[in-house]
């Protein structure tokens, strides 16, 4: 498994997505419409091709953070283990 999404909530006011990432994998260059919140469900290192930079942020499970709208990014698995997170996009 490469990448795999699972899109658990999706009405007018908010879309809940879950995104699994084996080691290496990335999501594919994608624009959010919409200000998001991830949850990471484990621990693990992202990489993050945005602007023309690229980052890293370890992630903890549980601890959360925000990002508004308008990114467009490609976000690694950075790590050796599977990455689990939910993006939880306030819709409306």
């Amino acid at each position: 498994m490469l990448e795999e999404t699972d899109r658990q909530v999706d009405n007018t006011r908010t879309r809940v997505t879950r995104h699994r990432l084996a080691p290496g994998a990335h999501t594919g260059i994608h624009r959010h419409e919409y200000d998001y919140v991830v949850v990471p469900v484990t621990a693990g290192r992202m990489r993050i091709q945005e602007g023309g930079k690229e980052v890293f942020a370890d992630l903890k499970s549980g601890v959360a953070y925000f990002r508004p709208a308008g990114v467009e990014h490609d976000v690694f698995n950075g790590g050796d283990r599977e990455l689990v997170f939910v993006e939880v996009e306030l819709v409306g």
